[in-house]
């Protein structure tokens, strides 16, 4: 069985987990809000991204206006024929419906380059690794991001979201940081810990 095979499957087992936390956790949202590490903020910011929630997507949007009142500049994602546009958007004003049930700023509303992407998901693990929609949209919209200069990538996810392993190809880009309604995990920190205690490869040289 092949990489995507696996993230296909793992998909469907994800939407039915997230589903259930969502159910279990009403007030998710407001929780993640109130608890989220405003150092992120300070160090990773000024401009924001972040998402309106589609199914069971954890709402972003209570953090995101906690963010705003603390000065962050704030954005969210527009779909273009090249993939994600980042777009200036202030919590309340007026949003476009599109295709697929989103929701995105007005094709007009100027062009942002976020540092601190709040960004949705199925799955993640401790090593950053993110299971997204299969599209590769964030994947490569991280990518310019991040060859152009800084960008952090939070995740805003369930508890239930993190699980063992999420299968992980070489295009796919990591997580920096998420956090849920009960607390925050450093991946970055975990990501550096793991490569660091690793096993330093075998060259033969002892034999």
């Amino acid at each position: 069985m092949s990489i995507e095979d696996d993230k296909t499957n793992l998909r469907h087992r994800m939407r039915t987990l997230r589903a259930e936390a969502a159910a279990r956790d009403p007030d998710g949202a407001e929780k993640l809000a109130a608890i989220f590490p405003m150092k992120l903020l300070e160090r990773y910011g000024p401009v924001v991204s972040a998402y309106v929630p589609i199914n069971e997507e954890l709402d972003p949007m209570p953090l995101l206006e906690r963010l705003a009142r603390a000065g962050a500049e704030t954005c969210l994602p527009r779909m273009t024929s090249k993939g994600i546009s980042w777009r200036l958007w202030s919590p309340g004003e007026p949003l476009e419906r599109r295709g697929f049930g989103l929701s995105e700023p007005p094709e007009d509303a100027p062009e942002a380059v976020p540092t601190l992407v709040l960004t949705p998901l199925l799955a993640f693990d401790t090593q950053g690794n993110r299971l997204g929609y299969g599209r590769g949209h964030y994947d490569q919209a991280l990518s310019i991001l991040r060859a152009k200069g800084r960008a952090f990538a939070c995740a805003i996810a369930y508890a239930a979201q993190q699980i063992d392993k999420v299968p992980a190809e070489a295009h796919d880009q990591p997580l920096d940081w998420a956090v849920t309604p009960i607390g925050s995990v450093p991946l970055f920190m975990m990501r550096n810990r793991a490569a660091l205690t690793a096993p330093a490869p075998d060259d033969g040289s002892a034999a």
